[in-house]
């Protein structure tokens, strides 16, 4: 049965900031250079690519890589009013890695993956301004440049695929290069080419150092190029650049590589995450011929909103959402709270922290089998100063 605890939740709504690009949040910011002319993207095997077309307005409306149509919005539901996406036209190209960050904020990229032999998955997320980072909130969540990280988890069938298979090691800022197509943070690089992402890393999982280093090539097949307003403010955005794509995953020192199906989105803010909002839950689920998103937050000031969103190769349209659900609790008790058409089958948590889950469940939505891929985000623990202790055993700041 759908859980009646859950609040009518009123609509996310496109943002479209005045007079610029969204992801100029913060005109006449400094933004950090790319180094004195020796950049570290120009080394090693990932690549800059040429022929991206030139950024149009990050609102335009959401089409497949070929172009096309947009269809007309989707009607509202029992979650929230008429979410309506703004304007009309091709998607943007892809990312920004040079855009700025504002003192006090964030940006994060984020992919995830599962092979499609159900065996394998990987997620990377790259941070400035890391929002997880107790150092940046013990510093006053002064400089988002000096808080920077990339997080790369691991899976197997049943969880994570090797012990250790997780690593978040934050750095500083001299370690950052910002490009507008590449980015990197340490030994690891991100780069934006025309046919899609890759991500090069050379990481060490905490707490026992073992070294976690591959490549991750992500091919979208749809893009959208529309950026939504969170918190109803415009100081939290998110886009779903690619909500789905072909991976290919290669594993240098397991010797291991394998092929599936992935998304890749960004998130970025003015404020910190804990400011905007008291907890949200976020869901992919990629059908036969479309992929679904819904999108759930509480605001900082107890409102609920809400979106779902269906994207195919003809473009993107605002849906009802499907029925809400309360899954079991994550071993620390983080509440989880999932939309399909009854209640959905955990198949496996791949992360258990005590403000912050993923997971894989199994369901159906619109009469279809899908595996969806969640999260919940407690922002509330996040705030607590016991959670905050705890976080340098998994996630330990490096200078270099």
């Amino acid at each position: 049965m759908p859980d009646d605890r859950v609040r009518p939740a009123g609509p996310l709504r496109p943002f479209d900031p005045p007079g610029g690009d969204a992801d100029d949040l913060a005109d006449g910011l400094q933004r950090p250079l790319s180094g004195d002319g020796g950049s570290p993207l120009r080394r090693g095997d990932a690549r800059l690519g040429g022929g991206v077309p030139a950024a149009g307005r990050p609102n335009a409306g959401s089409g497949a890589l070929s172009g096309g149509g947009r269809r007309a919005s989707g009607g509202g539901g029992p979650d929230g009013g008429l979410i309506r996406p703004f304007g009309g036209g091709p998607a943007e190209a892809g990312p920004r890695f040079d855009a700025a960050v504002p003192p006090g904020g964030y940006r994060w990229w984020y992919v995830d993956a599962l092979s499609d032999d159900g065996r394998f998955g990987v997620t990377l997320i790259a941070f400035i301004g890391s929002v997880f980072s107790p150092y940046y909130a013990w510093r006053g969540w002064k400089d988002p440049y000096d808080h920077c990280a990339l997080n790369v988890a691991l899976y197997g069938r049943r969880g994570r695929l090797w012990s250790p298979g997780w690593a978040m090691t934050e750095r500083g800022r001299n370690t950052l290069v910002q490009e507008e197509k590449a980015l990197a943070i340490g030994r690891s690089v991100v780069t934006w080419d025309e046919t899609g992402l890759t991500v090069a890393f050379d990481e060490v999982s905490a707490p026992v150092p073992t070294r976690l280093r591959g490549r991750v090539r992500l091919s979208p097949t749809t893009m959208t190029g529309t950026t939504y307003d969170l918190d109803g403010a415009g100081r939290h955005l998110w886009r779903p650049i690619a909500p789905r794509a072909d991976v290919e995953v290669t594993l240098d020192d397991r010797g291991l590589s394998w092929r599936g199906q992935g998304y890749f989105d960004s998130n970025w803010g003015q404020e910190p995450v804990h400011k905007g909002f008291q907890a949200w839950d976020w869901a992919r689920a990629h059908r036969a011929s479309d992929t679904l998103i819904h999108y759930d937050v509480m605001r900082a000031d107890g409102e609920a909103a809400g979106l779902a969103l269906r994207i195919d190769g003809a473009g993107a349209e605002v849906v009802t959402p499907a029925p809400m659900h309360a899954a079991p609790r994550t071993g620390w008790g983080v509440a989880r709270r999932v939309r399909a058409d009854g209640p959905p089958r955990l198949r496996t948590a791949l992360e258990d922290a005590p403000f912050y889950s993923r997971s894989v469940f199994d369901g159906d939505i619109g009469g279809q089998p899908v595996e969806i891929v969640h999260e919940s985000l407690d922002a509330r623990r996040l705030r607590s100063p016991v959670v905050q202790a705890m976080l340098p055993f998994r996630m330990p700041r490096r200078v270099r």
